[in-house]
């Protein structure tokens, strides 16, 4: 092998080094945002409805409600960030697991949540003279898309983790987080969102309960160990 050769290949090494460890950042930090995006979206919603006791009811009026009324940028404001940390999220989880046929399918699930939730912000909810609220055009089925499209990205997620030995452990348990949740998603449709629905005054406690108790919890697992496969602390059986 002569020098010009071995200099070749010495470049073509450090070449790849350095691909892998742009990739190992950039999935690090699509992690974080994974972990971070559901825990701000939590604080910053959870501290409005502190603020706002008087008008607003969170056992009966979903976070989307906050809205409504002279401040309700804010939530706009909560939903754009929330809706990029997630695509943000779906892109580096892609790039962290072993790829497979139609292997795309679960990471494009959670991406489309994060657009669902820039469109909830883009057709915010208003409040009419008399404070009766109303959709703008659009908010509602950016929500049907938000509660539809995690489920099916968690149920979807799991045939591709139970795949890949770095992330089996969690595949049984984010599988059932989406089966839950798609069941949640069902039952909600038909006995608490609709106006009448038996469940209707619940509205609130049931959309908080399908965040903050399954979808929520299963992202951040997922995020936690991405960030370990980044770090290369979770490797391959």
């Amino acid at each position: 092998m002569n020098r010009g050769h071995a200099a070749q290949l010495r470049s073509q090494d450090s070449t790849g080094a350095s691909s892998a460890e742009r990739l190992a950042a950039w999935v690090s930090w699509a992690a974080w945002a994974g972990i971070i995006g559901p825990v701000l979206f939590t604080a910053a919603f959870m501290a409005q409805e502190a603020f706002r006791r008087a008008e607003y009811d969170p056992f009966a009026q979903p976070v989307s409600a906050l809205e409504a009324g002279p401040n309700g940028w804010i939530q706009q404001l909560n939903f754009v960030l929330f809706g990029l940390l997630t695509i943000v999220f779906a892109v580096g989880l892609h790039r962290g697991l072993h790829a497979t046929r139609a292997g795309i399918a679960g990471p494009a699930l959670f991406f489309i949540s994060g657009i669902a939730l820039l469109l909830a912000a883009a057709f915010p909810l208003r409040e009419d003279a008399v404070g009766v609220m109303y959709d703008t055009g659009g908010h509602v089925v950016a929500g049907f898309t938000f509660f539809l499209s995690n489920p099916l990205g968690l149920i979807v997620v799991s045939r591709r983790l139970a795949r890949d030995t770095r992330w089996r452990s969690i595949a049984s348990y984010t599988l059932l987080a989406g089966v839950v949740a798609l069941v949640g998603f069902v039952v909600g449709g038909t006995l608490v969102v609709p106006d009448g629905a038996p469940l209707h005054d619940w509205a609130g406690l049931y959309q908080r309960l399908m965040m903050l108790a399954v979808i929520f919890p299963c992202r951040i697992v997922l995020s936690l160990r991405l960030l370990r496969v980044a770090r290369g602390t979770e490797v391959s059986d």
